[in-house]
């Protein structure tokens, strides 16, 4: 307990309430301004206290609070650290209490007690809405991508589903619609046999820039540190003189037009980094800085990020108009990749209009935020998106930590998570969990935790592999532990069984 004088503790005090009722007041007025400037695009009425309460949050984070958090633990309040949900109402009953600490009549109503809640609730309603159910064990659902093999395995659907599956995922990258719907069917057919509600996912694959195909002299050959590999438009601008192993192609121009020297490129998901050492508009000669491992070969359809680049491309291929046209169809929610700003969700819903009508609106999408330029814009995104659809987003770790840098991943992450929870947003927690268990069996220790940090999300998201039954059952009791313990940020104190254990005898 701190020792302080009644006069310390009381003229300490005044100060504290002074200042956070004058941040309070700031929070009002330019939250108030914020929700103005979006109140006419909110079509969706459900998304409208959600927007308002964005709001503050984004008027309130734009401060560095952290001095006012430090002083308003000695006296036993509120820190501020858990109020994306609740923004006002936390700094109001803060406001209260320390109303109350220095003898001053409140002025003011304390907030009610279903203030608190109500934020909570709104999120557990949207991701009831867009993931389904939630499962009697644990707060987070389940999404898995399902392997081709689920076309003709039956066996394979229901087991997933027996284990604890929630959301299917439909990578429209690969396969076929024929592929497609036999999966659904089988998901269909077995969720119903079970009396389980299983969403399905159809992930549309947008405007991820890839290698189209791979020239070179050498028979298999692997690229090393120093080595210099060529980037090329299509086979008719193969460089002369070319000195370097592999040459790959790229069949969008504004790469080149954009790309200078110094700039990055990363390949397969970063497991290559390359500098641009040369440049002309149709070719980029790339030289390796880093590689994973001594050497590494490169096959084509891999992917290329150039992190910090904005290339002018449309979101939405024809190939991808045809999968949403399924989707739209057949799907419970239509997943959009490498979606960058407001424009990308705009050209998404457009195309849904044009297929659906007004019927459109009622159509759940989920966002891969996975650049830097969707990051960025990500309250926009938000707005955008939730104004008119039931609205989530998926954390997609790969290309994101690519895009960032693998040391900024961690905190964009959580930024990310707190900027969705503000606004009622269901998040998914996605690429590489549990990865090792799904290939081999046996979970690495690291990527257990990774599993058990996922569990503040409301959806953790498993890729395909060998061992995915049996990861899924895995992650279903990793996530029933969690939820005893945790929910989003805020730590649930429940009786530690190593406390209970220690009986304080020498």
């Amino acid at each position: 307990m701190l020792d302080f004088d009644e006069a310390y503790k009381v003229t300490n005090a005044k100060d504290l309430l002074k200042e956070i009722s004058e941040l309070y007041q700031l929070v009002v007025t330019e939250g108030d301004a914020i929700f103005e400037k979006w109140e006419a695009d909110i079509i969706r009425p459900e998304f409208n206290e959600s927007a308002r309460n964005l709001s503050y949050y984004l008027a309130l984070r734009q401060r560095d609070i952290r001095g006012i958090q430090r002083d308003l633990v000695p006296w036993g309040l509120s820190s501020l650290g858990r109020l994306e949900s609740k923004t006002l109402s936390t700094l109001e009953a803060v406001i209260h209490a320390l109303t109350a600490i220095v003898g001053e009549q409140v002025s003011e109503q304390t907030p009610p007690f279903d203030a608190f809640n109500l934020g909570e609730e709104r999120l557990a309603f949207n991701t009831a809405l867009i993931l389904g159910e939630k499962p009697n064990n644990r707060n987070t659902r389940i999404m898995v991508t399902m392997p081709t093999q689920a076309a003709g395995n039956i066996q394979l659907v229901r087991d997933l589903i027996n284990k604890g599956m929630n959301v299917a995922r439909i990578n429209c990258a690969h396969d076929t619609e024929d592929i497609w719907m036999q999966i659904i069917g089988n998901i269909r057919q077995v969720s119903n046999e079970l009396n389980k509600d299983v969403r399905i996912l159809m992930d549309i694959a947008g405007p991820k820039i890839r290698i189209d195909w791979i020239f070179t002299t050498h028979k298999k050959p692997k690229i090393s540190l120093g080595d210099t590999i060529y980037l090329t438009k299509d086979y008719n601008h193969l460089p002369k003189n070319n000195e370097a192993k592999v040459t790959a192609g790229c069949s969008i121009p504004q790469i080149f037009e954009q790309l200078s020297i110094g700039d990055a490129v990363l390949i397969d998901d970063g497991t290559v980094e390359t500098k641009v050492i040369d440049v002309s508009h149709d070719y980029a000669k790339l030289e390796v800085h880093k590689i994973k491992g001594k050497s590494i070969r490169i096959k084509a359809d891999k992917g290329l990020n150039f992190p910090g680049l904005y290339f002018a491309i449309d979101i939405l291929t024809q190939e991808d108009k045809e999968a949403i046209a399924f989707s739209a169809e057949h799907a419970d929610i239509i997943g959009c990749s490498f979606v960058r700003d407001v424009n990308d969700i705009k050209s998404i819903q457009s195309e849904l209009h044009s297929l659906l009508g007004k019927k459109a609106k009622d159509i759940p999408l989920m966002v891969k935020i996975e650049t830097v330029q969707a990051v960025q814009n990500l309250t926009q995104i938000i707005l955008a998106a939730a104004s008119h659809n039931p609205f989530s987003v998926m954390i997609a770790r790969g290309d994101l930590a690519v895009e960032t840098g693998y040391i900024r991943l961690a905190e964009v992450q959580q930024q990310i998570m707190w900027i969705c929870e503000a606004a009622d947003i269901p998040v998914v927690w996605g690429t590489e969990v549990l990865a090792n268990m799904i290939d081999t069996g046996i979970p690495s220790r690291a990527e257990v935790t990774d599993a058990a940090e996922g569990g503040r999300s409301d959806c953790v998201m498993l890729n395909k592999g060998d061992y995915i039954v049996d990861t899924v059952e895995m992650l279903d009791e990793i996530l029933h532990m969690m939820k005893e313990h945790q929910f989003k940020k805020t730590p649930k104190l429940r009786a530690l069984s190593i406390a209970k254990n220690n009986d304080h005898k020498n």
